[in-house]
């Protein structure tokens, strides 16, 4: 973000337009709150959690500010017997493990049709095992550390609950150590078999190198438990069926759907959640809609 505003500056925007506040995690409430209560802000719009969200809606209704909130998620990730598999594996590769996991939009829940489970599962695991973690300095690294210990922490956490919950580790699974001086904070891109709707990753976002597979028998099936959730980010899916393309495209209960297609994201087109992922739009003309407001402009006695 500082790089960012300082990339501003030096295109030549005028000073003053473009403004960047730093604050520490203990004062950060208190730097938002005069924001929040001043009528002259307009509009805010947030990337982060749910907690954080609602709570900026609540202080944001006294002045009636717009807001757009890009929210928590809990994508799943669908892959019907009728999918490319190879095709599957490798938008599963791009969706999940792009910034090692940490996204809103990464894939937490893979859900793989019970015909081709197996071969699925063993092609990911190959794909993943062989990512080469590191810090960003090397050239070969794939996958970095995760943001801070706590990151690591919810991780473990997640992959020890879903092992006491009958999970199998296919790859990974553990901590890795980096070098000399390592913090620690790096996570081996692991695989789990056998995941299932009681295990804390189901309805948590892990937001790390974590794949859980979960077996389903059909499209009714897989639907209900993809759509389980308060969040409605996004979510993804592989068939080569068009009637079964559009229906499942339609039922999935998510503001962006990735259509055998890992990689999403585009600054042309409306990016942003419904449900607990939050409202308004990022990107596209319906991006800019959401930093305007409509004046209707009647004259009258023009002839």
């Amino acid at each position: 973000a500082l790089a960012l505003v300082k990339l501003i500056e030096e295109a030549g925007c005028p000073a003053g337009v473009v403004n960047i506040v730093t604050a520490s995690r203990e004062r950060t409430g208190e730097t938002v709150a005069a924001w929040l209560k001043d009528p002259r802000v307009r509009k805010i719009t947030f990337t982060g959690s749910t907690v954080v969200g609602k709570h900026l809606a609540r202080e944001s209704a006294g002045t009636l500010k717009k807001l757009s909130l890009e929210l928590g998620g809990n994508a799943p990730f669908i892959v019907f017997d009728d999918a490319d598999i190879d095709a599957a594996v490798e938008g599963l590769m791009r969706a999940k493990f792009r910034n090692g996991g940490q996204t809103c939009v990464s894939p937490n829940r893979v859900y793989v049709q019970q015909g081709i489970y197996e071969q699925f599962s063993r092609q990911l695991a190959t794909r993943v095992g062989a990512l080469k973690v590191g810090p960003a300095s090397r050239p070969e690294s794939q996958i970095g550390p995760m943001i801070n210990a706590r990151a690591v922490e919810k991780i473990e956490r997640h992959v020890k609950d879903a092992l006491a919950h009958g999970a199998r580790v296919v790859t990974g699974g553990h901590r890795l150590c980096i070098g000399e001086g390592d913090a620690g904070n790096y996570y081996a891109p692991t695989v789990l078999g056998e995941a299932s709707r009681n295990m804390a990753l189901f309805s948590e976002e892990t937001f790390g190198p974590v794949v859980p597979l979960f077996r389903f028998q059909d499209e009714e099936d897989v639907l209900l438990q993809a759509n389980d959730t308060p969040y409605g980010l996004a979510a993804y899916f592989y068939a080569r069926d068009v009637a079964r393309i559009w229906r499942v495209a339609d039922r999935l209960e998510t503001g962006i759907v990735g259509v055998n297609e890992g990689a999403l994201a585009s600054e042309a087109a409306p990016f942003g959640g419904i449900k607990e992922s939050g409202y308004g739009r990022e990107g596209s003309r319906y991006g800019l809609d959401d930093y305007m407001h409509t004046k209707y402009l009647c004259h009258g006695e023009l002839a």
